[in-house]
């Protein structure tokens, strides 16, 4: 029985996944292999890129929604084609995720949900840092999921 993964996994994972690839291939193509596969480390890392998937979805998010937020509230002129930029940017990479990842779809109006808070605090520290006055109550600031993905920007803001 060898177990030749045994301390690789912490040493250097780059090696460790590439041989454990090729181990499942060798199971997949019905080699006997079984033993020499790093079974609770491959699952650990199977289930972390699903996590990892998970919070980038949300990190896009939350930049979409705290630039919208920026450009709904701030009385500032500049640098809103910079926030807006951001945005058309952040919105190419939740597409990217989403054709990539079809099943964190159905999850976006609960990122929605749970960024908007986060990215509403973003916008008044930002604001704050910068001694402008919102233009708009904060509180009183929501976005839709269509809001986020689409073209959508708030109004008012050229």
């Amino acid at each position: 029985m060898s177990r030749t993964w045994i301390g690789e996994y912490d040493a250097d994972i780059r090696l460790w996944s590439e041989r454990q690839a090729a181990l499942l291939r060798r199971v997949g193509a019905g080699e006997k292999v079984n033993d020499q596969v790093d079974w609770a480390n491959v699952a650990e890392e199977i289930e972390s890129l699903g996590q990892s998937e998970r919070r980038r979805l949300a990190s896009h998010v939350r930049t979409v929604l705290e630039h919208l937020a920026k450009l709904e509230a701030s009385p500032a002129t500049e640098p809103r084609s910079g926030w807006q930029d951001t945005v058309l940017r952040s919105r190419l990479d939740i597409q990217d995720l989403l054709e990539a990842s079809p099943s964190l779809r159905p999850t976006l109006a609960a990122v929605v949900s749970q960024q908007l808070p986060r990215a509403l605090k973003l916008t008044a520290s930002a604001l704050t840092l910068h001694g402008e006055t919102p233009r708009v109550d904060l509180g009183n600031i929501t976005y839709t999921v269509d809001q986020v993905l689409s073209d959508w920007f708030p109004t008012g803001n050229e």
